[in-house]
């Protein structure tokens, strides 16, 4: 588990190809103290496990199936990108629970001067819409940012002066293509109501394709109002 603070950047100093699949040899920018064999760390937000290190860098694997649904395919040797270690329990949790399992990939729009932050609109599939929602959490490229504003295939975060420093979202253009991971609990919620569980529970689901059955009146009686 990741929380979507990134620890600090990092180098690929090697790319290896296999067919579909991938080696990436990482140099940290802040070198990592105590790496072990096996561990997990996220690379652009992508949970990708630790086969070899040394103290400068260290070596990971990625599957097709994970180059397939994320922009690892892209990255080259000199390549930036985000690096986090995996969350220990006691730790703080500055930014939301990321799994590092990407979703899809989400394309930048605009970039929008927003004071001293940068307001960041961005494209997804719509088919992952119903996780994503105002105010809620995304994690883009390993980092986890607020929802501002939303629509079925949009969405707009505000990125810290902070995070523009010490992540490759500096880098963000228009068009430039990242790692999208929505909130972890949006996705539980989705798959009950896919699989009939709430349907089952008594609570009114409204028919595919039509607007919400809750009302005003079911939330009195059920005390929400």
């Amino acid at each position: 588990m990741f929380t979507g603070i990134i620890q600090c950047t990092g180098i690929l100093t090697a790319v290896l190809r296999h067919g579909d699949e991938r080696h990436f040899t990482v140099r940290p920018t802040n070198p990592f103290d105590d790496v072990q064999d096996g561990e997990s760390i996220a690379l652009n937000g992508v949970c990708l496990s630790v086969e070899s290190h040394s103290p400068q860098d260290y070596t990971v694997y990625a599957s097709a199936e994970t180059v397939k649904r994320s922009t690892l395919g892209s990255l080259s040797i000199g390549s930036e990108v985000n690096l986090e270690r995996a969350l220990a329990l006691g730790e703080r949790l500055g930014g939301h629970l990321v799994s590092g399992h990407v979703d899809c990939v989400a394309h930048v729009r605009r970039l929008i001067p927003a004071g001293a932050s940068l307001r960041v609109e961005l494209e997804y599939p719509a088919a992952y819409a119903s996780e994503v929602i105002c105010k809620g959490s995304v994690c883009l490229d390993g980092i986890s940012l607020t929802i501002n504003d939303c629509g079925r295939d949009s969405l707009q975060v505000n990125v810290i002066p902070d995070t523009q420093k010490r992540t490759t979202m500096r880098h963000w253009r228009p068009g430039t293509a990242v790692n999208m991971e929505t909130d972890m609990i949006g996705k539980y919620v989705r798959r009950l109501f896919q699989c009939g569980v709430v349907r089952d529970s008594g609570i009114p689901v409204a028919a595919s394709g039509g607007s919400s059955a809750i009302s005003l009146e079911f939330l009195r009686q059920n005390g929400f109002l």
